[in-house]
């Protein structure tokens, strides 16, 4: 099957100047500034077939979003190639764009000033959608979004979860083949959290549009995607099956118990206590060993639980360690 996205040996520099410190650094720097070449994406090569979910990961700085940028024809790259659906983002982006549904999750292309219906009637305009499409499109994105609760209200008065799932919609207008995500999740409670996942599942099983997901959640990266590739200081050093690589990257759990009372015999076999603060105690377990139910229902019959919660890892931590001398 021919890949949809095709990505080899891209690279991106950047110039800097280099500051020095004190009045004296800052007058030399302005005069007779010193530079030096950054490489945000070194050299990453991959390829995504048709209908794929693939969680692109990585901690701060190691070069996810400038690569996200460069498939969608905002940057350009400074050597290697990229070719999504058949075309170069860069030789021709208005092709490519019409192609591709974006979402990053700290902005928005919804207008302020207008109520949210508005706005995707202004999108339709934009992307030249006919009105057939748009009103079929519209129908089946109101129905699994729940759009209704809050189309004719001002962008400016949406909630958080109400305008990530607006941004969603409007990235889905025009039926693109493609959807980049960039922490569609960042900031929601559950249930908006369960209402994106859920759509991002149905237009991936009903329409078989490919997604590419870029996140710090490790609950989005566990319920959506079946690939990973990480990344770190601009390389990829991992690309394979979703489940192989969380349980390299973060192989454990915690779970966090808040005892009625003092409490002495705390132990046991398939956990780790790693901190214990007054009557709570934090164990470590590796989920391949025993699952957090039923670690949950032992400790209960032994200790007086008043309260507990399990903690996932934060997946940019994990990635910083196991990757931290490459």
């Amino acid at each position: 099957m021919e890949a949809v996205i095709e990505v080899h040996d891209l690279v991106k520099e950047y110039t800097i100047a280099k500051k020095g410190s004190g009045l004296r650094g800052a007058l030399k720097g302005l005069l007779f500034p010193e530079k030096k070449t950054v490489r945000g994406v070194d050299g990453i090569s991959f390829s995504i077939a048709p209908g794929e979910i693939v969680g692109y990961i990585g901690p701060n700085g190691a070069g996810k979003s400038t690569t996200i940028k460069m498939l969608t024809g905002i940057l350009h790259p400074t050597s290697g190639s990229i070719k999504v659906c058949g075309i170069s983002p860069q030789a021709d982006r208005k092709s490519v764009v019409r192609k591709l549904g974006v979402v990053f999750g700290q902005r928005t292309q919804l207008y302020w000033d207008l109520r949210l219906g508005e706005s995707f009637e202004l999108l339709r305009r934009i992307y030249q959608v006919d009105k057939t499409s748009f009103e079929e499109n519209m129908s089946i994105l109101s129905d699994v979004l729940k759009l209704e609760e809050f189309i004719h209200t001002p962008v400016r008065q949406l909630s958080l979860g109400q305008r990530m799932r607006g941004d969603i919609a409007a990235a889905m207008l025009h039926s693109p083949s493609v959807l980049f995500l960039d922490e569609p999740t960042i900031g929601l409670d559950a249930d908006a959290k369960h209402a994106i996942r859920h759509f991002i599942k149905e237009i991936n099983r009903k329409r078989g549009v490919t997604v590419i997901l870029t996140t710090h959640d490790l609950d989005d990266v566990e319920q959506l995607c079946t690939r990973l590739v990480v990344v770190n200081h601009g390389k990829v050093v991992e690309d394979g099956p979703m489940a192989s690589l969380i349980r390299k990257l973060a192989p454990h759990r915690l779970l966090v118990v808040e005892l009625q009372q003092p409490f002495d015999d705390l132990e046991h076999p398939a956990a780790e206590i790693i901190k214990q603060d007054g009557l709570k105690v934090w164990y470590q377990f590796e989920k391949s060993r025993i699952s957090a139910a039923q670690l949950i229902s032992e400790l209960s019959q032994k200790l007086p639980i008043q309260d507990l919660s399990v903690k996932e890892p934060d997946i940019e931590d994990a990635i910083r360690e196991v990757y931290k001398m490459t």
